[in-house]
């Protein structure tokens, strides 16, 4: 549910205490000593930073309205991400109460019905990281679930394709007259909107799974056929009470995707 009403956005204070550190007041901020702009310079960065590490996907959403003036604030200010050669290829449909129910009903029969995903599947070479994934998920970090309790897996599974019951969530597309390489310009638009939101306090989940449905959602929302459909977004404010809000995967070295050619 989207309110109209506006409130005051919340920033998200969760970080872990030793990573609070991670920005040094060099000299490159601190040269002129209290020089009021060099000291703004410092808050925004460290402000980013605690908001880069603070974000994580959110699975158990809290039953309260999101105030539409706070997703609108965040959409505008996404308005501003870069993309090749300014072309915005982003397009976003957002949808809530009676109208994002009926989708769920939807998405759930299709699912149930047995229609065939239209995700690609992993690469081998990458499918590691989603066994590593599936497996802290469904663990005790996660939903808990026995290894022998298919029922229960099969449960938890299928909360994907009702949003995880987010009061809100938006659609993510391009046209598809684009080419391939303006996707990474809405990868770009994307992670600016993720931080956005969790910079006021909101709980996100990006979800790929939904997408493979794109006949289901086009249908219902309205939306044209020329669109790709990349993934999915559930927004609302998280339930902290609930630890599978809280775990967040281990990530690879940096130095293992990263390669300086200097000679």
């Amino acid at each position: 549910m989207i309110m109209e009403t506006f409130q005051t956005p919340q920033v998200d204070p969760s970080l872990p205490k030793e990573e609070t550190h991670i920005i040094e007041e060099s000299p490159e901020y601190n040269h002129n000593g209290h020089n009021g702009h060099n000291d703004k310079r410092l808050h925004i960065v460290k402000t980013l930073t605690k908001t880069v590490l603070a974000r994580h996907s959110t699975r158990i959403f809290l039953d309260k309205p999101v105030p539409i003036d706070v997703l609108e604030e965040c959409f505008k200010l996404a308005q501003s991400s870069p993309s090749s050669t300014n072309v915005q290829p982003w397009r976003l449909t957002v949808t809530s109460g009676p109208k994002l129910d009926r989708l769920r009903e939807l998405m759930m029969e299709a699912v149930i019905g047995g229609e065939v995903s239209q995700v690609p599947p992993i690469p081998d070479q990458f499918r590691h990281y989603r066994s590593d994934l599936g497996h802290t998920l469904y663990g005790p970090e996660g939903y808990n679930i026995p290894r022998s309790d298919r029922e229960g897996a099969r449960k938890a599974q299928l909360r994907n394709y009702r949003f995880f019951d987010a009061p809100v969530v938006a659609v993510i597309g391009l046209p598809d007259t684009l080419a391939k390489a303006d996707v990474f310009s809405v990868g770009l638009y994307i992670q600016t909107l993720t931080l956005l939101m969790t910079e006021r306090g909101l709980g996100t989940c990006l979800q790929v799974s939904t997408a493979g449905y794109p006949g289901v959602i086009k249908k219902e929302l309205g939306i044209s056929e020329d669109t790709t459909i990349l993934c999915t977004m559930a927004i609302g404010y998280e339930d902290e009470s609930q630890h599978l809000n809280i775990f967040k995967m281990a990530r690879d070295q940096w130095k293992d995707h990263v390669k300086f050619v200097l000679d």
